[in-house]
Formats: structure tokens, sequence, C-alpha cells
């Protein structure tokens, strides 16, 4: 008999992972290097809200206040969203899918997105 390993039987698991993750229509998902900076978010998950304050759309970099990790206002980088795996849609925020922050060395990773939404501007006169 031949010797099976790991990596025979996660194959067939990763690719249609794959498929599924290249087939997704991310329309419901927020891609920082769509807003602006200073734009702010509030993310709901399943167990908090998070206020997140876009610095810099092109690397991630965002202010984030809420959950345990968080309770005043950090620095951190949004890495993306991701199911908990090893895909990560870069600088993403999507409901669904978990939100992984990147915070003094420390990975953190939020329960599932509930919803994203874009807080106004009432600073700005319209």
């Amino acid at each position: 008999m031949p010797e099976i390993t790991s990596s025979d039987v996660a194959t067939p698991r990763a690719a249609a992972d794959l498929q599924q993750w290249a087939q997704r229509d991310w329309t419901d998902a927020v891609q920082l290097e769509s807003m602006a900076g200073l734009e702010r978010l509030a993310v709901r998950t399943r167990n908090t809200t998070y206020d997140i304050t876009v610095l810099s759309p092109s690397t991630g970099d965002v202010l984030v206040r809420g959950g345990r990790f968080f309770p005043t206002q950090a620095r951190a980088r949004l890495a993306g969203a991701s199911l908990g795996g090893s895909f990560l849609k870069v600088r993403a925020i999507c409901p669904g899918f978990l939100m992984e922050l990147l915070h003094e060395g420390q990975n953190i990773i939020t329960t599932r997105v509930q919803s994203v939404t874009l807080i106004p501007d009432t600073t700005r006169a319209q």
C-alpha cells in the first residue's frame, strides 16, 4: 500500500477552497484602496463593534478602537479578510469573514464580520 502523507490528503480541500475563493463575488467587501485617508468605518462583528479610521489606504494603516485588544484607540495595520486559513483578501473587510489586524507584532483576528458601515464626516460642509 502506498504511503499517504498529510499533503496528499489536504490537496483536494485546498484546491476546492482556492477555487471557491477565486470565484467569490467580492462586491460586499470594503477595499481600503478605494477609500480616502481619514474616512471612518463601523465594523460590527459577532462580539463587538470596531471604530476604524483609515490613515493610509495603500498600506492598510488604521486607527482602531473596540474589543478587548483595542479598548482605546490604537494604531494597527489591517492585513485583510480571511476565513481563518491561508487565504487573505489583502486590505479588505468583508461580511462573513474574519478581520485580521497587525498590532505591536501580534496578529489580531476578530470574530466574523456582520456588517461594515461608512461613518459620515459631519465636520465637512455639504
